[in-house]
């Protein structure tokens, strides 16, 4: 999907040749009932009826009209144009409109909008109207592929919005695309053949290691899941270096679990399907490195991916088995099925061999942080505040939200073993909690931050499907933090409108403890 962004008023954005116009009309503006374009006329008549109320999703459809070079406007009230505010209005806005095949589609915003707003606009758009078709005989693929994006003023900030929306939807497109194939189309092999060709571009590199490889590593921890399944593993590391030599990268670390039966421990088989989906994490990485190969930032970022099924075949690991990890800890496996922690743990302590400013793990961990937080918010833990505030801030301002939960080092009574120097689980208390502190242990050396996305990478029911979440936060995070020209600061954000809860208990039960 292509965008563009101009200069136009109401009255010349009504000319264009599109195939359907949307404006977004905020509430405080009331239209004038003896304007000379049709659109502030008709919506007044339509005011002074009764028929359209100046709130956010209220939508007017207005067809063939003289004065309109269009055939389809939809008018979208977007209340204060708060960029919450502004995504309720285009997803009424794409529902008036998706049944027509549109390929160009114009949207203008009238009175002041902010950068954040148009990102918002976007980014909306383009999920609302995605289409996932590969493993379809017959797909119906997006019609859609042009969009012209104006507004009354002009800026250097509205024009980065729209190149930086631009790559946020390639980004979270690619992460949907990934996370949304079936298993057998989106095997370990296959990520890593799919990270090479994002690493492809100038300023990338990337590094597959196979199953020989990784165990000369001492990776037991990372290994002990993998050697149920037949599909070979694959640790898969990606760099961009865009910065300064001397510049610390931040490292971004996704659970690539590619399937998740649950191993020994096995998964009820409601939902299980829907276990394709736990290498979210992942799929995330792949798609936070698209997006930065097209807006090429000064900076420098690497991400680590443990790909692996976790499978429960003769040699799979048990139940009270113990395994060395690569830091050297031993680990009582007391659930197989909480096996997204072994290969994270690995991967961490890979990760300091990279001397990172920051390590962010992102993972589909556990069925708690979904009882805890539903599909709205994504669950965060952090030892380090800065880096918490941070992640939080870019979320409020992407609309991809996070909450901080609890890192108390009470927590981790739990996973004390009598035969080991830490147990893979605790209680079912504050599950996502204990989670988080074993994956603690693995991060003593550098600032860390573990991202729990098991409520909110994918949605179940009718609208199975996955959201690309959170690319979105972790592309503000690093452009904020390299402080990019034209990027909006993270500083005193306004919140954005939650999304709704879709299928939070069935989805609890699918991932478990995984």
């Amino acid at each position: 999907m292509n965008f563009e962004f101009q200069k136009l008023s109401l009255s010349h954005a009504m000319t264009a040749s599109v195939d359907a116009l949307v404006v977004l009309w905020p509430g405080h503006v009331l239209p004038d009932a003896k304007a000379v374009e049709p659109v502030s006329r008709l919506l007044a008549q339509a005011i002074a009826h009764g028929d359209f109320e100046l709130k956010a999703g209220a939508v007017l459809s207005l067809y063939s009209q003289p004065g309109m070079a269009t055939r389809h406007v939809v008018v979208s009230c977007s209340a204060d144009n708060q960029p919450g505010q502004i995504r309720s209005a285009m997803q009424a806005a794409w529902g008036a409109v998706k049944a027509s095949k549109i390929k160009r589609l114009g949207v203008h915003v009238v009175g002041d909008v902010s950068a954040q707003g148009l990102q918002m606009a976007l980014s909306t758009l383009a999920d609302a109207s995605y289409s996932y078709t590969t493993t379809l005989s017959k797909p119906k693929a997006r019609t859609l592929k042009n969009v012209r994006i104006s507004a009354s003023h002009d800026s250097a900030e509205l024009r980065q919005a729209v190149v930086h929306a631009q790559a946020l939807v390639a980004g979270v497109e690619l992460a949907k695309e990934w996370a949304n194939r079936p298993a057998n189309h989106a095997t370990p092999t296959h990520l890593a053949q799919a990270a090479k060709t994002i690493a492809s571009g100038r300023n990338f590199k990337c590094e597959v290691l196979g199953p020989k490889e990784v165990a000369k590593l001492g990776m037991g921890a990372f290994m002990a899941v993998a050697q149920g399944a037949a599909e070979p593993l694959r640790f898969i590391v990606m760099r961009y270096n865009g910065g300064a030599a001397s510049q610390a990268p931040v490292v971004l670390v996704g659970k690539g679990i590619t399937f998740d039966t649950g191993g020994i421990s096995i998964k009820p088989a409601p939902e299980m399907d829907e276990m394709k989906y736990d290498m979210g994490g992942a799929a995330s990485v792949l798609g936070v490195f698209k997006a930065l190969g097209e807006l090429k930032p000064k900076i420098n970022v690497v991400g680590l991916i443990p790909a692996t099924e976790n499978m429960p075949d003769g040699l799979a690991v048990k139940p009270g088995d113990v395994v060395t990890s690569m830091s050297g800890q031993t680990i009582e496996i007391l659930n197989t099925d909480a096996e997204g922690r072994l290969v994270l743990c690995d991967a961490l302590t890979y990760a300091e061999r990279f001397k990172p400013q920051a390590v962010i793990d992102i993972a589909t961990l556990t069925g708690a942080c979904v009882i805890a937080l539903g599909a709205v918010r994504s669950g965060l833990f952090s030892s380090d505040d800065t880096l918490a505030s941070q992640l939080q801030q870019a979320g409020e301002y992407s609309g991809d939200v996070c909450w901080r939960m609890p890192l108390d080092d009470d927590y981790a009574e739990g996973l004390k073993s009598r035969f080991a120097d830490v147990a893979n689980v605790a209680g079912r208390a504050a599950g996502s909690v204990t989670a988080a502190k074993f994956l603690q242990r693995f991060t003593k050396s550098f600032a860390w931050a573990h991202l729990d996305i098991a409520g909110t990478a994918w949605r179940s029911g009718a609208a199975k499907g996955a959201t690309g979440r959170p690319v979105a936060l972790l592309l503000q995070y690093l452009l904020s933090n390299a402080q990019a020209p034209g990027v909006q600061k993270n500083a005193a954000l306004p919140k954005v409108a939650d999304q709704s809860v879709q299928k939070v208990k069935s989805k609890a039960r699918a991932v478990k403890q995984s």
